[in-house]
């Protein structure tokens, strides 16, 4: 199992003024091969996001760590300038699969800055804050996240053989 944590970034949320509806978008998706772990939120705070990153990358128990929030436009949307500051190296293709996936149901989702980084061995996604930009996004890519991580970690452990091919 993919052992995953989800970090929601958002002002509203962090003050219990806003459920977080894209977390159950996310928890559909990953039922199967990729087991939660943790789940915090978090306010659209970069020190606040880099501070959470760090201590599940770092903690050597998290394999996958996906945000959802703070990717757009706003001036106080900063979760991918927090994930950069975190990040070992920078995995630009599946953002960009994300993205190139998004526009074809909704132009907007190239508005989108969510970025994909590692930290370590420990895969960090970021995805929109919407449930259904949140959802369209790890649709995405979730196929490739196992071979991903394990690619990180220079082992074939969380994925079935078929998925190295």
């Amino acid at each position: 199992m993919v052992r995953t944590a989800i970090l929601t970034v958002s002002d509203k949320g962090a003050a219990g003024e806003r459920e977080d509806t894209s977390v159950r978008e996310i928890r559909a998706l990953l039922v199967g091969v990729f087991a939660e772990t943790v789940y915090a939120v978090v306010a659209d705070e970069p020190e606040q996001v880099r501070e959470q990153l760090e201590a599940w990358a770092d903690s050597g128990e998290v394999d996958l760590i996906v945000t959802t929030g703070g990717t757009g436009l706003s001036p106080r949307d900063r979760t991918p300038e927090a994930t950069r500051a975190v990040s070992d190296l920078e995995v630009p293709g599946l953002a960009e699969l994300m993205r190139a996936e998004g526009v074809k149901k909704n132009p907007k989702a190239a508005l989108s800055r969510g970025l994909v980084g590692a930290r370590k061995e420990t895969l960090i996604v970021n995805l929109p804050g919407s449930p259904k930009g949140a959802r369209e996004s790890l649709e995405a890519i979730i196929d490739v996240l196992p071979h991903a991580i394990d690619t990180l970690k220079a082992e074939k452990r969380n994925a079935p053989e078929d998925w190295h091919q």
